[in-house]
């Protein structure tokens, strides 16, 4: 099956999977994801993910985060997409929700927080809102 915008579909898979109150959901495996998936866990956002192996398909499992029976995430959005790509500089960066949500980068250091990419004084492609 292809797919025209893995990370979304990734985002789609763990929004789902909240709705629903799941435990997990399992996503197919790609090094961009599972590196988004660790900023979201360091972020205290998701418990934790394991890269598994399904029959030559690697796969990640991720456990997702309630606090009190509600969901951790209340809002995922995907802001640079393939039609339409989103930059910012250092110095554009706004804050998410009066800084309370994150901004997930894609800088030439790797996937970070704005909060990170402000500090190390790097801008990036501004891949998924969370909050």
């Amino acid at each position: 099956m292809s797919f025209q915008d893995p990370i979304s579909d990734c985002l789609n898979r763990i929004r789902n999977g909240l709705m629903r109150g799941k435990d997990s959901v399992i996503v197919p495996y790609s090094k961009i994801k599972h590196d988004l998936v660790n900023v979201l866990i360091e972020e205290g956002y998701l418990n934790s993910c394991e890269k598994i192996d399904n029959g030559g398909k690697d796969e990640i499992s991720v456990n997702l985060k309630y606090f009190n029976g509600k969901p951790a995430i209340k809002d995922l959005k995907r802001i640079s997409r393939p039609g339409l790509r989103k930059y910012s500089g250092t110095k554009d960066l706004s804050n998410v929700k009066a800084g309370l949500g994150i901004y997930v980068l894609s800088t030439n250091q790797g996937l970070m927080t704005d909060r990170a990419a402000k500090s190390k004084n790097v801008g990036g492609e501004i891949l998924v809102e969370v909050f």
